[in-house]
């Protein structure tokens, strides 16, 4: 250690009571952590990049300090959604200090590991009253069945209105409209649950039938709209 000739100098008082760090909630504890293997908590963090072009939903599940889990979700360019699959590689095994100092390529993830280490490491955690913090994996549940990402697409113009094009439900294949031409419901497809029946030999037009579905008043329509084509 180098001291300036001021600091060699001066004479030495002692230092009084030890102000320690505040304790953070993590995992149903309170815990005051000086040291990265203190650090633990399932989380998430939102992003973007420079032209604000699309965003990244960055989920972690950090136990003592490293990362066990990684859910990448992305929403924009086709270099973003392809750079979801070197982070997801590149992140679990890490130290939560790690990962915020490696560059996960696309600008939005980088963003959103900057935002996510912010929150788990004051402790403001989905997992921070959760005794022992959530199972590796958790972040699956988010997903539901069929393990899709919930992405919404809507498109409007004040001169033709709105269109649904996905939402939770699914993907949106009829939009219906009553007598004034006004939204009441619309038909969808579960798009993940369809997949995977189909992967697993079910037949086409069964599997197709069996997962869609309607919302609203869909069957009162006065007249229905695809909204990809009309």
């Amino acid at each position: 250690m180098t001291y300036t000739h001021e600091v060699e100098k001066m004479c030495p008082v002692a230092k009084g009571p030890k102000h320690g760090p505040a304790p953070i909630p993590e995992e149903g504890r309170w815990v005051k952590s000086t040291e990265i293997k203190d650090i633990s908590g399932f989380t998430h963090g939102v992003g973007w990049c420079a032209p604000q072009q699309g965003a990244c939903k960055l989920t972690l599940n950090v136990k003592e300090g490293i990362i066990e889990e990684a859910l990448v979700e992305t929403l924009g360019c086709t270099g973003m959604t392809h750079s979801a699959a070197m982070a997801a590689e590149i992140l679990p095994g890490k130290t939560i200090l790690e990962a915020l100092n490696t560059d996960l390529v696309c600008d939005a993830i980088n963003t959103a590991m900057r935002e996510l280490f912010l929150q788990i490491v004051y402790g403001r955690t989905q997992s921070a009253f959760s005794e022992d913090g959530l199972s590796i994996g958790a972040s699956l549940e988010d997903l539901g069945k069929g393990l899709c990402s919930q992405v919404g697409t809507c498109f409007s113009t004040k001169a033709k209105g709105v269109r649904y094009l996905q939402l939770t439900d699914g993907y949106i294949t009829k939009m219906a409209l009553d007598a004034d031409d006004q939204v009441i419901g619309y038909e969808y497809i579960k798009v993940g649950p369809l997949l995977s029946a189909i992967r697993k030999g079910e037949d086409i037009q069964a599997a197709l039938k069996k997962f869609t579905g309607t919302y609203g008043r869909f069957a009162d329509a006065v007249k229905t709209i695809d909204p990809r084509e009309e």
